[in-house]
């Protein structure tokens, strides 16, 4: 059935990124026609590394129709192992042969670029959907549910400040710009979607018209992000089995670890770091080119194997992020305006679940969205999404945030006591000290469907919204 207000609602999004581009396609596969993304970016640059496409973002995928655009060059893990950093000896492993049979899809891992060709090509794809590039948001109406727009200046950052990556000049449209959408100045809509990232200028504008202050929360952790190919490592035969298995390693040691997994159909063998943040410390900065002896000092005391790997990184491709989260928000709606994704709940990577649930948010959005019959209607329909997705996104962020820490123990009883249990854990699944592969987690992370339940709660939330 098509949303009843699918002509005339002027439905405009910030930012390109997983959420932006989720809500764009979301919406148009309510039949919405009048959907415009703006994203500060000239282009949408192939950027980023690996990404996790767990069984709960497929279903949402697999729904909208476009799950095998990230499946053709996906890896459906077989398992997960945890390994002591230093030995290299295996605390615990876990086989995945259950997650497809209890959960409907196995785990994938992707490159970040894969993932972003599903919703670009969805939303885009439909027709309707009107991409903006080049546009930076620079101020929000809420009372009057508008925003103002700049033409970006080109510049030597990839950096997009409305959510996504990359550059070059121009606009990309799923179907003709009209006529009536200006390209700079006041932007008058009738609902706006900030999926503007964890820099989000949306949150801060909001959180300041209830006195609230913007802050988000430095973990002291920054993150390496590295990518080995195929060609890199030859004929090595102690390393060409991460790539020609289909296995995801962690390994694990004092306020450090390093997940591992082969992504792009085999071709790259994924890393990315958790490690003190050093480089970040005093600078006003999210990113920086790394150094690749700081790295290597870094992990100076971990196995043989991965320093083999992390001496293959060329210089130039070292890259670190500071990892930055965000207490949980009161809210996330004002007027007609909804934040989205990283914007309302950025979040550790230590569960997997940051791209998962922008686009469990955006699939809400649809679904709410295309149930109200009348405009004056629109703050209710977003009072439903919060109140379907504040409490599972935050408790996503707050447990990503503790299993970190418990991965990173240092010696002492809470260390051996974390140790045994990895021993006694099962291969088959069950508990586990590490919460991404502890089966409990997953269930309430994997199995959840998000449209379902959106659909059948809607009529009681909206009624005492």
């Amino acid at each position: 059935m098509v949303a009843p207000l699918a002509e005339t609602l002027r439905i405009h999004i910030i930012g390109a990124g997983m959420g932006g581009m989720g809500s764009a396609l979301a919406l148009a596969r309510q039949g919405f026609r009048n959907v415009h993304v703006w994203e500060s970016a000239q282009q949408l640059g192939e950027v980023g590394a690996g990404i996790n496409i767990t069984p709960n973002l497929s279903r949402v995928l697999d729904g909208w129709g476009v799950l095998d655009i990230a499946r053709a060059e996906a890896v459906a893990l077989d398992g997960a192992s945890v390994l002591d950093c230093a030995t290299d000896t295996a605390l615990t492993s876990v086989d995945f042969a259950y997650i497809e049979k209890e959960f409907g899809w196995p785990f994938y891992v992707v490159h970040r670029s894969a993932l972003q060709k599903c919703l670009i090509h969805g939303a885009l794809g439909s027709g309707v959907v009107t991409l903006h590039l080049g546009k930076l948001v620079t101020e929000y109406d809420f009372e009057r549910t508008r925003f103002r727009i700049e033409n970006r200046k080109r510049t030597a950052s990839t950096e997009g400040a409305n959510g996504a990556n990359g550059h070059a000049d121009g606009q990309a449209n799923g179907h003709a710009n009209g006529d009536d959408i200006p390209e700079d100045g006041w932007v008058d809509a009738d609902v706006v979607l900030a999926a503007d990232g964890v820099k989000s200028k949306a949150r801060g504008a909001m959180l300041g018209r209830r006195g609230e202050t913007d802050d988000v929360v430095d973990t002291g952790q920054a993150a390496y992000r590295i990518l080995v190919t195929r060609e890199m490592v030859g004929n090595d035969p102690e390393l060409l089995p991460f790539f020609d298995g289909s296995h995801s390693y962690r390994w694990i040691g004092e306020k450090r670890h390093i997940i591992a997994y082969p992504i792009a159909s085999h071709g790259i063998f994924n890393m990315s770091t958790a490690h003190p943040d050093r480089r970040f410390v005093e600078a006003d900065t999210w990113t920086a080119t790394g150094s690749k002896a700081e790295m290597l000092d870094m992990f100076h005391d971990f196995c043989p194997r991965v320093q083999k790997l992390l001496r293959l990184v060329p210089e130039g491709d070292v890259l670190e992020w500071k990892l930055r989260v965000h207490h949980p928000l009161t809210h996330w709606v004002d007027g007609n305006v909804a934040l989205i994704g990283d914007a309302c709940h950025p979040t550790l990577p230590h569960l997997a679940q940051g791209a998962a649930q922008a686009v469990e948010d955006a699939a809400v959005l649809g679904v709410v969205l295309a149930r109200i019959t009348d405009k004056k209607d629109i703050n209710k329909a977003l009072q439903v999404y919060q109140a379907l997705r504040k409490p599972r996104a935050d408790w996503a962020v707050v447990n990503a945030a503790a299993n970190g820490k418990g991965l990173h123990l240092g010696s002492g009883e809470a260390k051996e006591a974390r140790d045994e249990a990895f021993k006694s854990a099962s291969r088959a699944g069950g508990k586990n000290p590490d919460k991404a592969i502890d089966k409990e987690t997953q269930s309430i992370l994997y199995a959840h469907d998000c449209v379902k339940e959106a659909e059948e709660k809607f009529d009681a939330l909206f009624a005492v919204a």
